[in-house]
């Protein structure tokens, strides 16, 4: 078992916030994140990145890009993820206050785009995934960020990390890293390759819809690219739409 599992809730708290000057770094993480909100020209890069690279098959405009992340939080995200801590005992709003601690940038910008590489591949090692693709894939933003990710997770399986502490408070599984370092050097061979899905997930025919839709990048941004594109068309699609719009969602291909 993990430290998550075994340790008290002071231990896990003390181990994710770590030293005062590690909180010190986190919070300046923290920030550069938040002003990444209004510099639209590095939005814009990110986005044509992926577009070049074929990651994405066309890219949201603002507006959907706001309405499709908080429809990915609601119906995916956040429920799945409450799911599978009740199935282990594990309180959902203290886990979070934890991986807020660990790294404060994490949860601050669900579907990435505003994050930096250290940050996404700090996400990825911090929580188990439901499929991990998405991340996989967002980290073709740079030029090193697959191969940034395999030398990470193998600095944490080896006990060398520099967070290692910190994220062994919040992880929730041990075996987790080691399947999260088999899929990476199989996608850097074959992005097509399937991915390792969490245990709530996997053959679930609940979250099935939403894993086939949002499980990858690409296909997060197709759904995405299907919402209201105009202010009061996405307010009235918010506050009207309370379960998954399948019929927006990634088709089933049997």
């Amino acid at each position: 078992m993990t430290p998550r599992r075994t340790d008290s809730s002071l231990q896990l708290l003390a181990r994710a916030a770590g030293s005062p000057a590690a909180l010190a770094g986190k919070m300046a993480r923290f920030g550069r994140m938040l002003a990444g909100y209004g510099d639209g020209r590095e939005l814009d890069a990110r986005l044509a990145r992926l577009l070049q690279a074929g990651v994405l098959d066309a890219a949201p405009t603002r507006i959907q890009l706001v309405v499709g992340s908080i429809d990915m939080l609601r119906f995916w995200i956040s429920p799945a993820s409450s799911e599978y801590y009740e199935t282990l005992g594990i309180d959902y709003t203290f886990h979070q206050i934890l991986r807020f601690l660990e790294e404060p940038a994490s949860l601050a910008d669900p579907v990435g785009f505003f994050s930096t590489r250290d940050n996404v591949i700090g996400h990825l090692m911090q929580v188990v995934h439901a499929n991990p693709r998405y991340d996989l894939e967002l980290l073709t933003m740079w030029d090193d960020g697959l191969a940034e990710l395999e030398r990470q997770v193998e600095s944490m399986i080896a006990g060398t990390h520099p967070r290692g502490e910190a994220i062994a408070a919040i992880v929730e599984e041990p075996e987790y890293h080691g399947r999260l370092l088999a899929y990476v050097r199989v996608f850097r061979k074959d992005p097509a390759a399937p991915p390792p899905l969490r245990a709530n997930v996997e053959g679930s025919a609940h979250w099935e819809d939403r894993e086939r839709t949002f499980g990858s990048l690409r296909t997060s941004m197709r759904y995405f690219c299907r919402l209201p594109t105009d202010p009061m068309s996405a307010a009235r699609h918010l506050l009207t739409v309370k379960e998954f719009p399948r019929h927006l969602g990634e088709p089933n291909p049997s």
